[in-house]
């Protein structure tokens, strides 16, 4: 997802929400239509608050290791990972599992 301000993100639920199609917003905004999805999808699940505002997020190991285990070990999506953590995109987990992998630790 390109980088969006927190008005950005607003927008775009809103505009979702009263029924925008998400291709329309994708071209609108520069973004995928996988992105709408998962930033409305966010919001839905954990409000307005998840929304970054000022700096990145660090995530300790143990978080992250649990989210590998829950797709890797429980076969849980990585999409429904992602979006129950509260990551503000699926790419960070894939990355994560990428670097997991490449380390030769699965």
């Amino acid at each position: 997802m390109s980088k969006l301000s927190y008005e950005d993100k607003i927008n775009i639920y809103n505009e979702r929400k009263n029924g925008c199609s998400m291709r329309i917003l994708s071209k609108k905004y520069n973004i995928t239509v996988h992105g709408v999805q998962y930033l409305c999808c966010l919001i839905d699940k954990h409000g307005f608050n998840i929304l970054r505002t000022t700096k990145n997020r660090y995530y300790p190991i143990h978080v992250k290791q649990n989210a590998i285990d829950r797709v890797l070990i429980n076969n849980e999506s990585v999409w429904s990972v992602s979006l129950d953590i509260g990551l503000h995109g699926d790419g960070l987990l894939h990355s994560w599992i990428k670097n997991i992998k490449e380390m030769g630790i699965i």
